[in-house]
């Protein structure tokens, strides 16, 4: 689903101009983000969660070269699924 898709589907499901409902999707990613930010997680119920993981340094190879490398240490987004959204995609 596109941004595009899912504006439309807002707007249609709460009769609101789709203006606003692109307004809305930008005002929730942005605060889902600066959660993410402030190491908060974020729950969604009946979707998931997200967190901020760590990935540990570790050594890797470049692929065209076959130098190794070290990738370092860094933060990730990681989603967890609900178990209703397990259930349902399940059926």
């Amino acid at each position: 689903m596109t941004l595009e898709q899912l504006t439309d589907r807002l707007s249609e499901a709460l009769s609101i101009p789709k203006a606003q409902a692109n307004e809305t999707i930008h005002t929730l990613t942005q605060q889902i983000a600066d959660a993410l930010t402030a190491g908060e997680r974020v729950t969604l119920p009946g979707l998931g969660s997200l967190s901020v993981a760590t990935r540990k340094a570790r050594s890797g190879r470049n692929p065209r070269t076959g130098e190794t490398i070290q990738i370092p240490a860094r933060k990730v987004a990681k989603f967890s699924p609900s178990s209703q959204l397990g259930a349902a995609l399940n059926k």
